[in-house]
């Protein structure tokens, strides 16, 4: 591949986050998406009509395919990591959806598999692309407000019986790897350790509050965590509420507070708040809404982003390492859970 030529793109996996992914990649210069894959091989054809490329219901066709040099995994948990592994041993970038894996040894296998390619292993936390995120980082970095002393993130969503009997991957350990901590929270954990930096220890624990008869796994978490230079976190999320409301930020530092509500970010200093940034758009060329609010809206910015990195040869910052570490801390949540003690 030169710099003058397309860069070949498939995206396997034709499901819900689907149409963000092929609907970014459509929207990028100088990128080509060629094959889509799903072993539903008319969910495949239906995708690719809709997007019109070439269907396939077997990804490992794709790993002798000189045509193709970027991946999307957008498929269950528990193929992330074998998927991706096979992908890089044959020299393709893979960009995955959260999380790396569907637990913490084979994502760290994955982690090491990345060190030993030439190809590039990013993970999909948009979030960290959204307006108020990066404000919050320039705070931080520019240390405008002083020391960081305390930080806190809120997770109320609503996800039904019918969520996991259609998809019956979810709601187990086997597959999912979790509930709502892997799942749904696990974007706001990564912000989180992003804003707050190394994670000390953690203490908290998981129920199921709703879907218990339904799911293995955890409907609802809260945990206590203590970061490096002594700054505390709060955390809570739920999937039991009755509907999804906007994820919570609240920063508190010594000069001023920032808090993230209702989609924008707001500033409180000297007893007067302030707005420092608004919600994105959130909509695409045609005047369509893209996603969904709650998830963030920035799978374009990110999904651009990497595929600068790849024709550059520069490291795309949301790596395999990056995700290993918010993968961890809900590793050390869930023990803590079991044990009942900080981890």
């Amino acid at each position: 591949m030169t710099m003058q030529e397309p860069i070949g793109a498939a995206i396997i996996g034709c499901g819900a986050i689907f149409p963000l992914h092929a609907g970014a990649v459509q929207q990028l210069d100088g990128v080509k998406l060629k094959v889509v894959v799903d072993s539903d091989a008319a969910k495949a054809e239906q995708a690719a009509a809709a997007y019109s490329c070439e269907a396939a219901s077997d990804y490992l066709t794709l790993l002798d395919r000189d045509d193709i040099q970027v991946v999307h995994l957008c498929t269950p948990h528990h193929l992330h990591a074998e998927m991706a592994t096979q992908l890089l041993r044959a020299g393709k970038h893979v960009l995955t959806e959260k999380p790396l894996a569907h637990d913490l040894k084979a994502a760290e296998n994955l982690v090491a598999e990345a060190r030993r390619s030439e190809a590039q292993l990013g993970v999909v936390f948009q979030n960290r692309y959204n307006d108020s995120s990066r404000k919050i980082r320039e705070f931080l970095e520019s240390k405008t407000l002083g020391r960081l002393i305390c930080l806190k993130g809120i997770v109320t969503w609503h996800r039904d019986e019918a969520y996991y009997t259609d998809s019956p991957w979810r709601g187990r350990w086997s597959t999912e790897g979790g509930g709502v901590l892997i799942n749904q929270a696990i974007h706001t954990l990564d912000l989180l350790q992003w804003f707050g930096g190394e994670v000390l220890s953690v203490q908290g624990s998981v129920t199921a509050d709703a879907l218990g008869d339904v799911i293995e796994v955890e409907d609802t978490a809260h945990a206590s965590l203590r970061f490096a230079d002594g700054v505390h976190g709060l955390f809570y999320a739920t999937n039991a509420y009755l509907t999804n409301t906007p994820v919570e930020l609240e920063l508190v530092f010594e000069g001023g507070t920032l808090r993230q509500r209702d989609d924008c970010l707001y500033l409180t200093r000297d007893g007067r708040e302030s707005l420092v940034c608004e919600p994105p758009a959130n909509l695409n060329d045609a005047g369509q809404i893209i996603g969904k609010s709650y998830w963030g809206s920035s799978h374009q910015l990110l999904i651009a982003d990497f595929y600068d990195r790849v024709r550059t040869g520069t490291r795309f910052a949301i790596d395999g390492e990056e995700g290993l570490k918010t993968l961890r801390l809900i590793d050390e949540l869930y023990q803590s859970s079991r044990t009942r003690k900080s981890r």
